[in-house]
């Protein structure tokens, strides 16, 4: 074996399976064993689905001796505890129905469990996945594994932080402003957003259609072999599509030749000055495989006044009915969310659908000249656990999601994104470099994030505060 079980990828498993090296019910228990050590100091699941796991791992041991076994058969996940799961509690970080028990399985987990994955348990998330720290009024905030006491992100912050501890090699996300990739830079792992649609969705986000669910791995291949299960359009999802691309080949290949467009700060954000140090270097790393980089102001204006009325009335529209009945049971910060939506008319709601048609030509166009476009995943490492958002501190502006300038332009776009570690901050803690393709061009960004890793390799960095 190339690391311990805990830190072995989903391909490596596989691989290890189909030699009987090691056995889906071996790798179940040690993982499972691993939750019960840590997640009392991580807070990486809210629900723990031991029995269920071992089932499906004698499941799984059975299909690699009688040679059913599927993509995923014996390979440990986590489900974001916003997504429905049959039989399991799904709670969505809110004590407005804690005790949720769905009947169905979202098409994510309905394709992963059907491809013979072996479910650990649902992670850790914030009310709805509002913000970008995963604490609740349930159990809590969840803490990096690099620094307890620090946020692991959010909103898929129990996710970032069980796959980057050891406790499965899969994670699912959802991202709606930044969800898959802030807790992915911030734990050290890699993290993609893929193209709107892509991944089909039911029930419907509460944010609509600037909500992309992905994979979030400790190596690209992971993602892509995730990916591949997941991908394709679903009736119950009538904005979903399917591309007919194998992503996991996709990753094969390089990169010479290939456009680069780099912004350290999109022309209107502010960075502190070790992140934007860690990006350059990473930079570098892409030159050296051949693309040909262009330093850029997309000359685009940052959309936060076309995605804060969105994104604050679609929150405002899951509680805004019933909202005396529930106030006491709401996240403080989300209440603020829900409230603020009364100073926005539906004309304003319009009017930022307009304006956010007009932002997705200007990207368009831009994107037209370039087959990648860099920059940092965000401006910060990360800040105390438990917060909203970091301190106002290293000259970060102080308006709404200001820490998010990176993410919610391409949930608005639908575009590609992805976030890759490319090093530490002053403070030891993991900075992301995020890399954007054209919509539904996600074979691209698979093969650039492949071919980064192969240069400058991440995995075999385990978070310090971790146990092998």
């Amino acid at each position: 074996m190339t690391a311990p079980i805990p830190f072995l990828s989903a391909l490596e498993l596989r691989e290890l399976y189909r030699t009987r090296q090691l056995s889906p019910v071996e790798v179940a228990d040690t993982l499972l064993e691993r939750v019960e050590q840590l997640n009392s100091r991580l807070t990486a699941f809210i629900t723990v689905t031991d029995e269920l796991a071992r089932n499906q791992a004698r499941s799984a041991e059975q299909a690699w001796a009688d040679g059913s076994a599927g993509p995923l058969s014996g390979v440990p996940i986590s489900i974001k505890d916003l997504t429905a799961t049959r039989g399991v509690r799904t709670t969505r970080g809110s004590l407005v129905a804690p005790d949720w028990v769905p009947d169905f399985d979202a098409p994510f987990v309905e394709r992963s469990l059907g491809a013979g994955a072996v479910m650990l348990g649902k992670t850790n998330t914030p009310e709805l996945g509002w913000k970008g720290d995963s604490g609740n009024r349930i159990v809590g905030p969840t803490h990096n594994p690099w620094k307890l006491g620090k946020t692991a992100g959010g909103s898929s912050g129990g996710a970032g932080a069980a796959v980057a501890a050891g406790l499965g090699p899969l994670g699912q996300g959802s991202d709606g402003a930044g969800s898959i990739r802030i807790p992915s830079a911030f734990c050290g792992i890699y993290g993609l957003k893929p193209s709107f649609g892509l991944v089909p969705q039911f029930p419907a986000s509460a944010v609509g259609d600037v909500s992309h669910l992905g994979p979030m791995t400790r190596t690209v291949r992971d993602a892509a072999l995730l990916l591949n299960v997941v991908a394709g359009g679903d009736e119950r999802d009538r904005l979903s599509w399917s591309s007919g691309v194998d992503y996991l080949a996709a990753c094969e290949g390089d990169l010479r030749g290939m456009r680069v467009a780099w912004s350290p700060d999109l022309g209107y954000a502010t960075v502190a000055p070790d992140v934007r140090a860690a990006t350059e270097r990473a930079l570098k790393q892409f030159e050296e495989l051949g693309c040909i980089v262009e330093e850029v102001n997309p000359g685009i204006d940052d959309p936060w006044e076309i995605a804060g009325p969105l994104w604050t009335c679609a929150m405002a529209g899951v509680y805004g009915a019933r909202l005396e009945e529930v106030r006491d049971k709401l996240d403080v910060g989300l209440l603020r969310v829900v409230e603020r939506a009364a100073q926005y008319s539906g004309e304003d709601v319009f009017r930022s659908q307009q304006a956010r048609a007009a932002y997705c030509e200007q990207m368009r166009a831009f994107m037209s000249n370039y087959d990648l476009l860099l920059t940092p995943t965000l401006p910060v490492t990360a800040f105390d656990a438990g917060l909203d958002e970091p301190p106002r501190t290293d000259g970060i502006d102080d308006t709404p999601l200001d820490w998010t300038r990176f993410a919610y332009p391409f949930n608005l776009t639908g575009q590609p994104a992805a976030t890759v570690p490319c090093g530490l901050g002053d403070d030891g803690l993991p900075i992301g470099l995020q890399i954007v393709g054209r919509w539904k061009r996600d074979d691209v960004v698979l093969r650039a994030s492949a071919c980064f890793e192969s240069v400058s390799p991440w995995r075999q960095l385990i978070p310090v505060e971790t146990p092998l």
